[in-house]
């Protein structure tokens, strides 16, 4: 695929990709991608990530069922990091059970949780 070829990939073949909530434009989640990972999110439209720790493919709600559909994909003026703009099933991006994984906020020198969880990950994950 001609996209994925101009795509500036790290030494490890991988490159960041940001999940965005496509109505709100709130930061859901970062993960990685690989050149296979990218190509089964343009062709299937829903995230499909590489798992570093796992070392292998990691389609978005396999596990948990909170997929992400894809609205719009963007990159970066250099190639080198994705914005996908997604439509998150259950309205849960994170394994914690928050809406997103951005839930630590900074607030006078310590770092403070400043949503809920939506859904106890025992009941997501079992």
């Amino acid at each position: 695929m001609d996209a994925i070829e101009k795509i500036k990939f790290d030494e490890n073949g991988l490159i960041g990709a940001i999940a965005q909530d496509f109505s709100t434009g709130e930061v859901l989640m970062f993960a990685w991608m690989n050149a296979k990972s990218l190509a089964l999110t343009i062709e299937k439209k829903q995230a499909v990530y590489y798992s570093r720790s796992r070392k292998k493919l990691w389609f978005k709600g396999e596990k948990s069922g909170h997929t992400q559909l894809i609205k719009e994909i963007y990159t970066d003026c250099d190639s080198d990091i994705i914005l996908l703009k997604v439509e998150q099933t259950g309205g849960i991006a994170c394994h914690t059970g928050r809406k997103s994984c951005f839930f630590n906020q900074l607030q006078n020198d310590s770092w403070t949780v400043a949503t809920e969880v939506l859904k106890d990950p025992k009941d997501i994950y079992g």
